[in-house]
């Protein structure tokens, strides 16, 4: 099949975009005056931010002292970290562009985290620094770090003003930048100086001017139509759903899709509830700890329309050998991604809603024009891998509790409209695996970064973004002890989260790899949170002692009932310690460096189907 070129830009410049205001900011101020301080909290409250997730220091404390007035909320956090990541569960359970603040040195530095995390995952937020006084920068003076140097690899676009004049347009462009084309991180580094400073304000800037920055939105009609084709006749076709779908908002263009094309449908672990797991197309998730019928789909298929994914290793396994027999649509709005990983035969850039639409509308011309395709014999294999390779787990050898059942318990019980909030590592796996996603911003984990300690914080913002909506934070007994200060938070700030630590007294997922590839030399992973004679710390306790309700469950017939309890409160934040087995493992498996084909369903034992097929 010859390959679909890349669509040619236009020659001319598309016009500057146009400033998005708050519905209720003012619409228009001209010559204001006030410090920079006064100016970077009113550009915030004219952009629509309604919630800052921060902690003060020294050179941002100018901005501190006219917040103090203003209409937006700020949620004072333990650790800067926290507040980045708080601001990612904000914007990821929201869609709107999450913010977070801190002084300079170490309080900027301690943004890294949350800020890479951001950019691996597109995630939209604005990250607002404080920095030295301008006169002072490069002298290494107290406290300054050069944030914008740390951060450019992972950030969409980074600012230092110091200029007070320069402050509203720059705040602007930071949000237009992180909500538009791929969202992102961007860094607004203000120096002491220039918040010390008079200025005029003026709202809104006269037009954003960003050189070089304009997302192809609409999708090109040639590589769509080639897509519908290859769609229309493909014998067994994947949609290989990515998070991208999820921000760009196109759920509902995706469920369109996928009925009119027959297609079988995979979401990876950044796409749960892109499309619902009750759809009968959807097989599940795929990768190294996917579903077999998932992985399996994509080895067999012949073509593979990758929608909002980017060829990750988790997902292709050895990529040499990923989905080999396949035809490769790419659709995605970063053409960055286009080909970088996996070459695509029909490369399609644009904004998933509309290349989803567009797609569909092709499709049916397609189809009316030849018919459907015979999907039957695609169907068949596919629900025969279905039966006989279920998600399941096997008793504990032990006799505690299984992980899996207590996460499928709380999928059950808290339902399908409940935000999850998960750590890294097994308990995040699990998480993705045994509870049914059916709608998109309801499942948030550290994908990309892998970034233990991401739960709680983020299941806070997330709370504050969605207060109508119950939170779970399910985290590792690992991961808790990272960013557990953020609990103070919760309770003196009436942010009611409930967290449930699967507690397997060790860094599971480390330790599983030590059982499987290391012979079974447990160096470093025993962390003596499970152990009856000397729980160090003592969850429960230290729940009580954040102000929080802490609960324990160390037997499967109180699981329920444990649930239940934690669903009932809902005036404080809840902390349940669910003592599980420490034996307890993620299958399926394709170990790491693989092909995708040598996949394990469990421990030794790999499916028994025709690879060759």
């Amino acid at each position: 099949m010859a390959h679909v070129p890349h669509p040619t830009p236009p020659r001319s410049q598309p016009p500057k975009p146009a400033l998005a205001t708050a519905p209720n900011a003012t619409p228009v101020v001209v010559g204001e005056e006030m410090t920079g301080a006064a100016s970077v909290v009113r550009s915030l409250e004219s952009v629509g931010a309604d919630v800052i997730f921060g902690i003060p220091g020294g050179a941002i404390l100018p901005v501190y002292d006219p917040l103090f007035d203003s209409s937006i909320r700020h949620v004072l956090v333990r650790h800067e970290q926290g507040a980045g990541h708080a601001a990612v569960g904000y914007a990821a359970a929201t869609g709107k562009v999450g913010v977070c603040m801190a002084t300079s040195g170490p309080g900027a530095t301690n943004l890294v985290t949350p800020i890479a995390d951001a950019h691996m995952d597109s995630v939209p937020i604005v990250a607002i620094t404080g920095q030295v006084g301008a006169s002072m920068i490069g002298t290494d003076a107290f406290q300054e770090a050069d944030i914008v140097g740390i951060t450019m690899p992972i950030t969409k676009h980074s600012y230092l003003v110091t200029d007070p004049s320069e402050i509203p347009a720059r705040i602007a462009e930071a949000f237009h930048i992180a909500r538009t084309g791929r969202p992102g991180p961007v860094l607004v580094d203000i120096a002491k100086s220039a918040m010390q400073s008079n200025t005029t304000f003026t709202w809104p800037p006269a037009e954003l001017d960003i050189p070089g920055y304009h997302p192809i939105t609409k999708p090109h009609i040639k590589q769509i139509k080639e897509a519908a084709r290859l769609l229309a006749t493909a014998r067994r076709p994947v949609l290989y759903v990515g998070g991208g779908v999820i921000r760009a908002n196109a759920s509902a263009e995706l469920i369109e899709l996928t009925n009119l094309s027959g297609a079988a449908a995979v979401t990876t672990l950044m796409a749960r509830g892109a499309l619902p797991d009750s759809h009968p197309q959807n097989v599940g998730m795929p990768g190294m700890h996917g579903s077999v019928p998932a992985v399996a789909a994509l080895q067999r298929a012949d073509l593979v329309v990758a929608l909002g994914a980017r060829f990750d290793d988790r997902v292709t396994g050895r990529l040499d050998s990923f989905a080999p027999g396949a035809t490769i649509v790419h659709a995605d709005i970063d053409p960055a991604e286009i080909s970088k990983n996996r070459f695509a035969d029909v490369p399609i850039v644009g904004d998933l809603k509309e290349v989803l639409a567009d797609l569909t509308v092709e499709l049916a011309q397609e189809q009316a024009q030849h018919g459907k395709p015979d999907l039957e014999e695609w169907w068949h294999t596919i629900d025969d891998l279905r039966t006989t390779y279920p998600l399941g787990w096997s008793p504990t050898a032990d006799g505690l509790l299984a992980p899996q059942y207590v996460i499928s318990r709380l999928g059950e019980l808290a339902g399908p409209e409940t935000i999850y909030a998960a750590g890294v590592g097994q308990h995040q796996m699990w998480a993705a695996q045994f509870i049914r996603y059916e709608h998109p911003r309801t499942w948030l984990n550290s994908g990309g970064l892998g970034t233990m300690g991401y739960a709680v914080p983020a299941a806070m913002g997330a709370k504050v973004g969605a207060p109508e909506k119950e939170v779970w934070a399910i985290d590792g007994d690992g991961c808790f002890q990272m960013t557990n200060q953020e609990l103070a938070t919760c309770a003196l700030d009436d942010i009611p989260i409930k967290v449930a630590i699967i507690n397997n007294s060790s860094l599971g997922m480390v330790r599983q790899w030590q059982t499987l590839f290391y012979d079974q030399r447990y160096s470093n992973t025993d962390l003596n949170t499970g152990h009856e004679t000397a729980r160090i710390p003592d969850f429960v306790k230290l729940a009580e002692a954040y102000g929080c309700v802490g609960l324990r469950c160390e037997n499967a017939k109180d699981v329920d009932a444990t649930i239940r309890k934690a669903q009932e409160i809902d005036d404080r934040p809840v902390v349940v310690d669910f003592v599980v087995s420490r034996d307890a493992m993620v299958w399926p498996m394709v170990p790491s460096g693989v092909s995708n084909d040598d996949i394990q369903y469990a421990q030794g034992i790999g499916p028994a189907f025709d690879r060759d097929e």
